[in-house]
């Protein structure tokens, strides 16, 4: 898992974000175990408390389920419900980009130009 680099986000939040890239990327499937609240703090280097909230948040947004006694596990069903929040995401990243581009005097077909080279 990347370690935290949007200062932006709340720690629990980033962890949040790297358990959604890594369901998307296929690196966790559905029913996997994800490591224990204790595990997780501990490798990530933050507080049980963040790390509890970031696994709670999970489960909130349907990401992942806890099974008492057995631990926390990929929950897959959600897997379009995070790539619609994704591209939303995307699009005001995108809308800001090109308004600032605009303001700037460089075209939209530019933009699209420089996003084609990435």
């Amino acid at each position: 898992m990347e370690k935290f680099n949007n200062e932006k986000l709340p720690i629990y939040l980033q962890i949040v974000e790297n358990f959604k890239h890594d369901i998307l990327t296929g690196r966790l499937k559905s029913d996997d175990p994800l490591p224990s609240i204790r595990s997780l703090a501990k490798s990530m280097n933050v507080s049980l408390v963040t790390a509890k909230k970031a696994y709670d948040t999970m489960e909130e947004l349907g990401l992942s389920y806890t099974v008492p006694g057995k631990g926390t596990f990929v929950n897959y069903q959600n897997l379009e419900t995070i790539r619609e929040y994704k591209m939303i995401e995307l699009e005001g990243k995108l809308s800001e980009i090109l308004i600032d581009a605009k303001n700037h005097g460089i075209s939209k077909s530019k933009v699209i130009e420089i996003i084609n080279l990435l």
